[in-house]
């Protein structure tokens, strides 16, 4: 798998194979080594406390047994009702898939918050110094939970930024020890800090994959990209995504990338006097770029070292712009020119910066979500944004976690019909046969019954992590109905058992280490399910569709495959009487 599915799911995937391959080659040796020294006189588990216990759970199975062969011997009995029956409990869950969710990445808590501060542009470092001062007095008020503030004001590292900026990073102490989330702690500061006058403040939990966004300063997770050349078309674009993001509900603290309000004189060549007075326009400009920024004239070398010369106006950053127009230069005849002669300026406001990609201007409009899941969000948004008229060179996408979300999503679908794919093919090889790994395999959709259900009844949304479960759900779902028909396909070729009481016998014999199978993977998740300390929230879904998919497939397929099996195995006048 290629981007970030195949980055997260490498090491897993190579450490479950490793794993299983050991596992397996205990099992073949190791397991029937010491099965044949502790159980080679079957009376001492009848011994002592553990003989007590051992009796008590084997008369409880061998009712639980005898009960299951009577309810195999029932649904034979009415095999298009269980058929009926299952597939309606299928469909039933599937419209509530709708009210699932999605996600890129399931919310975590990594025990830190950060708060962006903005006031207007060319402000002076004092006055956001003095708002720093503030919204620190008041964090350090308001979140007890936190271990230190750490703090700048201005660009610092890799995401400069303007001098009217500041942020803070603050890390919490474990979750363990604190009552709130720092989801929690990010929302209660953040209306505390609404209150301070004349400051853009944004308050955000600590947020994972911090390599996806390296140099992003638009964190959020809604993430709208308008590409285009022209700065006033997408400026306006930009306040028209700005108001319909307003409109959607879910959508906080939206910011847009493109920050206007630089002042500076923009100088046009007059070309018909600068033509008249025998000027070319590189000359102008390079004379403007010698007085303002200076000229490269060549190197002074003095010791082994070398000294660039530039040949620049003294102070010229102090100088008035009318000053620096008073400066002559000499045409084509070595006349002197008045550069004021030749130029006109205009005053105006340009950007900060000006962000591209793949090539293109873009300006970026971000926001922070809250209460909902980003599949709704998006969804909704996607309307919104279709109302907007666009020009023929302009676009409007929504990237961000959306964009990765698609892809991962299609990198992952097809690891989930290639993971099937294979599953059936090895089996085909292991039975010498395409029918009986096609009965195995009615199982795994059963499996989304339970991924649904347990989805929803958690408020667990649909994300990577949910996906990789229901791909390993495909490898361990059809355990089960593997053990069951092949027990079956046994008992007839070895006893020579007639085909219902074949398929009831074996459903006896199997319930025990199907049920042993299924509850000890159960079990073994259910730590991971519950999402426990720092970072658990952002594998607990995986574990959460397993427990749920494994758990619906075992109950469901206990009854429907045998049935499914003898409907495919049943021929007419060769019947047999259940």
């Amino acid at each position: 798998m290629r981007g970030i599915p195949g980055i997260m799911l490498k090491q897993l995937a190579l450490v479950v194979s490793f794993s299983l391959l050991c596992s397996l080659m205990a099992a073949l040796t190791l397991v029937p080594m010491m099965s044949s020294i502790f159980m080679a006189d079957p009376r001492t588990l009848h011994r002592g406390l553990f003989g007590k216990i051992f009796n008590l759970s084997e008369r409880i199975f061998l009712l639980v047994e005898n009960e299951y062969k009577q309810l195999l011997a029932y649904a034979l009995s009415h095999k298009f009702i269980v058929c009926i029956v299952s597939v309606s409990i299928f469909a039933a869950t599937l419209p509530l898939s709708k009210y699932v969710g999605s996600e890129f990445m399931p919310a975590s808590d990594e025990s830190e918050v950060r708060v962006e501060l903005e006031l207007e542009l060319g402000s002076r470092l004092d006055v956001v110094h003095d708002a720093y001062k503030k919204v620190e007095e008041t964090i350090r008020e308001s979140v007890p939970e936190a271990l230190c503030i750490a703090g700048s004001v201005g660009g610092s590292g890799f995401r400069a930024g303007g001098g009217h900026t500041a942020e803070f990073r603050i890390p919490l102490v474990e979750r363990g020890k604190r009552k709130r989330s720092s989801e929690e702690v990010a929302s209660s500061l953040r209306g505390k800090l609404k209150k301070i006058p004349g400051v853009k403040i944004r308050t955000r939990p600590g947020q994972g994959l911090f390599f996806m966004r390296l140099g992003n300063e638009n964190q959020g997770k809604i993430l709208v990209e308008v590409r285009g050349y022209d700065f006033d078309v997408g400026d306006e674009l930009a306040r028209l995504v700005s108001e319909k993001m307003k409109e959607v509900e879910g959508i906080e603290e939206i910011k847009v990338s493109r920050e206007t309000g630089v002042p500076e004189e923009m100088i046009n060549i007059d070309r018909s006097k600068a033509y008249d007075m025998k000027l070319s326009v590189s000359k102008i400009a390079n004379a403007l770029q010698t007085a303002i920024t200076g000229t490269g004239a060549g190197y002074f070398r003095e010791g082994g070292n070398e000294y660039k010369i530039v040949v620049k106006v003294k102070d010229a950053d102090r100088m008035r712009i009318g000053d620096i127009l008073d400066l002559k230069i000499s045409n084509g005849e070595g006349d002197p020119v008045v550069l004021k002669n030749v130029v006109t300026t205009t005053p105006r406001y340009g950007s900060v910066k000006i962000d591209r990609k793949n090539q293109e201007r873009i300006i970026s409009v971000s926001g922070e979500l809250a209460g909902r899941d980003l599949g709704a969000v998006t969804a909704e948004l996607k309307q919104k944004l279709d109302s907007i008229p666009l020009r023929k060179d302009f676009s409007v996408i929504i990237g961000g976690d959306y964009d990765e979300q698609k892809k991962a999503f299609a990198e992952l679908m097809v690891g989930l019909a290639l993971a099937l794919c294979l599953v059936y093919m090895v089996m085909a090889c292991q039975y010498e046969s395409l029918k009986d790994p096609l009965i195995v395999m009615f199982s795994v959709p059963f499996a989304a019954t339970g991924v649904i259900l347990t989805l929803f009844l958690s408020r667990t949304t649909f994300n990577i992590q949910s996906y990789i479960g229901c791909i390993i759900l495909g490898g361990i779902v059809v355990n089960n109905a593997i053990i069951l028909v092949d027990h079956i396909n046994l008992l007839r070729r070895r006893d020579g058992m007639p085909l219902a009481e074949s398929v009831k016998e074996a459903g006896k014999r199997r319930l025990r280490p199907i049920l042993m199978t299924t509850l000890t993977t159960v079990i073994g998740l259910f730590p991971l399910a519950l999402g426990l300390g720092d970072g658990g929230d952002a594998q607990a879904p995986m574990a959460r569709a397993l427990i749920g998919g494994l758990t619906s497939s075992t109950l469901i397929t206990l009854v429907l495959i045998p049935v499914v099996y003898y409907i495919f195995e049943n021929r007419g006048s060769n019947a047999d009487d259940v």
